[in-house]
């Protein structure tokens, strides 16, 4: 044997010997229940085997009910590993194994462990009683102290407390943050965020120019006292309360008012309408001491789930489903949690069960469809400007009926056909005047055929029923579980009631209805309402917000990357009386807020998903939004607030596709107002808006996905209204301008990007202008009057700038 053969096995034979020595020293352990055990089965099992949830009838908490075993029979036979179901569940078997679901199997030593504990006895000490492990998210909210930074970066300034936990994360992980971003970018960003509109070119050049210190803060009160704000706000409140103007399933019909409920979001965001009195008008304005109008118009956040009005349908069945809907998308609105899951059974992960969804249920089952009746000055003086063009003709019509009257009527017959027609003036009944002339006098077919297309034109009166939801005082609903989700198998009688995870109710006295349900969302002691209010702030001036999934802080959900820093806001936001305002300045006012966006202005390929916030985020803005800049770069934008939503043009195919889908473009500058007024039908959705990712609104949508197709790409080159809005800016700056190419693609950059080109971004730019031009030139039409060749040129050039992917994409 050589050398080098020798050594091999003499390595072979020590490795052998170590293995055997680990093994019996393995098994020779002895294992300490609450050492060894209890951690496993807090970590892994009581999740969703417990006292409150015991999926599949087994609870691992106690000794007793663990030897109970479950559905499946015993789990554990104390001496024998290898007849205990445990083991079998346990052990990974390809890589996976039965148990935990949907999680990573135990490691081996885990296994391992287990194995030992059972071959030992499985001994449980007497009356120990395990405790799953309190979930982060409901833990206690403590506001934590702030960090104190000895040696901040030059480049990151500790502003306020929001810098201090971010810096504190910089230097743990040893990461230089970004520089902050350039005045051009930060007016741009603030524009985005804070009204989803484009600050104008002269905007830009006052607020680059500005040297005061405070230039920065003025520009974000003056942009959050903007009624603009409202809207942009508004819209992301919109997603979650799943908005739409029409009922969905196949009738779809038109929701005639729904856009009052709109306008009452937009107003309340504008007045800063505190988050916790937003939610709770919101929950149950009608149970509020005489409520206003304002607040029963807010329980319309009810009435926007979808709702069957085909003809045969089954109508308990489908007002159980919106009623399911409520119940999720209150508990993910506010709590952040997946209520919905447990339906049909005890939810899976977390500790919800069954019972606990159904008297959650039970606060919405007594409660039914209502209306109010308002008005709006706008909407009189349409109606009076409308009736003002119409009453003439009709007027004309019917002084012509006097033509019709004998010589030989008598003066009482007379005085009787007067008081008709003047009554007929503010009536639509024909038969009032028919009796009179339509067997007697000739030619009055013609003139009644007159009145009745008139009459099919007449503008109607002022008339708005502000969908709202409304507790019945009488013949009260009883709520039951519906045994495996099934509306009409009827399991325990329940009450009202919370999940038992949560802090029971401040009063002590049991929840009785939706406005005791709102309140205890906001009691001291809740700890879940704050923290996913302000993650999904945070979310809206991030894109990622400090929980990646705003709409679950459950086991399943990711943790907070800043859980300190999430706690410490949501502890300021109560005390900043839930202003939303307050809450987005002082983010907005945070160096982190503040600093570039750029990927390559570090060296970061560990973390490229920014979750330690060393850059600002970059991406594209929503579907509303992209219009929205487009009008604001063209100038077309109609800024008018609030009110009926609008149609813009559709091409046939679309709106043929569904029955009854009627589509009556809107006229007039009224077309050009932002997305968020679109006409949202949810079986024929607004083809651009859904291009471009916007929620279907058949459920609370509380994050928007962000994809990237080539269909964007070639909405925005070839969509009726991108063109227009090319169109305009192009002739806007041909007007202006002329030959002055380099000045007209500054102002075009300055409209769209908030800066000027770059040296050569202008080479760039000139040269496809003397392309454009050569073919405007030599490709006019001969068959209608040639515009200005240069006129052609500088629309074509505004296409290629607004069709730059800079322009929709937020730095």
């Amino acid at each position: 044997m050589t050398d080098q053969g020798y050594r091999t096995f003499l390595t072979t034979i020590l490795i052998t010997l170590l293995l055997i020595s680990s093994r019996t020293s393995a098994a020779d352990k002895n294992i300490e229940f609450q050492r060894d055990i209890a951690p496993i089965l807090q970590k892994h099992c009581l999740g969703c085997h417990q006292d409150r949830i015991r999926q599949g009838g087994l609870a691992l908490h106690s000794e007793v009910e663990m030897y109970k075993g479950g559905e499946s029979g015993e789990i554990i036979d104390p001496g024998d590993p290898d007849s205990s179901y445990l083991m079998d569940l346990i052990t990974p078997h390809d890589g996976a194994a039965e148990m935990p679901q949907d999680a990573a199997p135990l490691t081996e030593d885990e296994v391992q462990a287990f194995r030992l504990w059972i071959k030992q006895g499985a001994h449980w000490p007497d009356h120990l009683v395990l405790k799953p492990p309190v979930l982060w998210s409901l833990k206690s909210l403590q506001r934590p102290q702030v960090p104190a930074i000895a040696q901040p970066s030059s480049e990151f300034p500790i502003r306020n407390p929001i810098d201090a936990f971010v810096a504190a994360r910089h230097q743990s992980a040893k990461v230089q943050p970004a520089p902050q971003a350039s005045k051009q970018t930060l007016i741009r960003r603030l524009y985005l965020d804070l009204t989803g509109l484009l600050p104008s070119p002269e905007e830009v050049a006052v607020f680059v120019a500005d040297e005061d210190p405070a230039a920065y803060e003025k520009l974000v009160d003056k942009l959050l006292a903007s009624p603009h704000f409202g809207e942009r706000w508004g819209r992301f409140w919109l997603d979650l309360a799943r908005y739409a103007d029409s009922d969905g399933y196949l009738g779809d019909s038109i929701r005639p008012h729904a856009w009052v409920y709109r306008e009452w979001v937009i107003q309340a965001i504008n007045d800063d309408l505190p988050f916790d009195q937003f939610s709770i008008e919101q929950l149950a304005g009608d149970l509020l001491e005489k409520p206003t109008d304002t607040q029963l118009i807010a329980t319309g956040f009810h009435r926007n789930t979808l709702s069957n009005t085909e003809a045969g349908v089954d109508l308990e069945l489908y007002r159980t489903k919106e009623l399911v809907d409520r119940v999720n998308t209150t508990g993910m609105i506010w709590l952040g949690f997946t209520l919905g899951c447990a339906e049909c059974h005890d939810h899976k992960h977390d500790p919800i069960s069954q019972k606990e969804f159904y008297q959650f249920y039970s606060f919405f089952n007594n409660a039914d469809d209502s209306s109010v009746k308002v008005s709006r000055d706008w909407d009189k003086a349409e109606y009076q400007s409308k009736q003002k063009l119409w009453q003439p003709a009709y007027d004309k019509v019917l002084d012509s009926l006097h033509e019709f009257e004998k010589p030989d009527l008598t003066a009482e017959q007379k005085a009787e056909i007067t008081t008709i027609l003047d009554k007929y003036r503010k009536s639509s009944d024909l038969k009032k005047i028919t009796s009179y002339y339509q067997t007697k006098q000739p030619g009055w077919d013609k003139l009644y055929t007159q009145l009745e297309k008139l009459l099919k034109t007449r503008p109607s009166p002022p008339s708005i029923r502000a969908p709202t939801f409304k507790e019945r005082t009488k013949d009260r609903r009883d709520t039951f579980v519906h045994v495996r989700g099934i509306y009409n198998q009827h399991g325990e009688q329940v009450n009202p009631g919370t999940p038992a995870v949560l802090p029971e109710f401040y009063s002590g006295e049991p929840l009785t209805n939706r406005l005791d349900l709102a309140h205890w969302l906001f009691q001291e002691n809740n700890p879940l309402t704050p923290r996913v209010a302000v993650n999904r702030i945070w979310q809206h001036l991030f894109a990622r917000g400090l929980v990646a999934t705003p709409n679950d802080f459950g086991t399943k959900g990711e943790p907070p990357t800043h859980p300190l820093l999430l706690d410490w806001l949501a502890a300021e936001y109560k005390s900043q009386n839930w202003s939303r305002k307050a809450m987005i300045r002082l983010i907005v006012m945070s160096s982190t807020y503040r600093m570039s966006s750029a990927a390559n202005s570090r060296q970061m390929a560990h973390d490229v998903n920014n979750q330690l916030l060393w850059r600002q985020n970059s991406y594209r803005v929503e579907a509303e939004i992209v219009r929205d800049i487009h009008l604001t770069a063209s100038g077309l934008l109609d800024r008018t607030i609030g009110r009926r939503g609008i149609r813009p043009p559709l091409p046939a195919f679309v709106t043929d596709v569904g029955r009854s889908v009627k589509w009556p473009a809107t006229e007039g500058s009224a077309r050009y107002r932002r997305g968020m007024y679109i006409v949202f039908k949810r079986t024929v959705p607004y083809p651009m808006l859904m291009t471009f990712d916007a929620p279907d609104a058949t459920v609370s949508c509380s994050r928007r996905e962000r994809s990237n197709t080539p269909l964007q790409a070639l909405t925005l080159l070839n969509g009726p209204m991108f063109f227009e809005s090319a169109q305009a800016l192009g002739k806007l700056m041909w007007e202006q301008h002329q030959d002055n190419l380099p000045a007209a693609t500054e102002e075009m950059f300055l409209r769209c990007f908030s800066r000027p080109p770059a040296p050569r971004e202008q080479e760039y730019l000139n040269a496809a202008y003397a392309d454009l031009l050569y073919l405007a030139e030599n490709n006019q039409p001969k068959t209608q009057p040639a515009e200005p060749a240069q006129l052609t040129a500088m629309i074509q050039l505004a296409r290629i700038i607004m069709n730059l992917d800079e322009f929709i994409t937020r730095d």
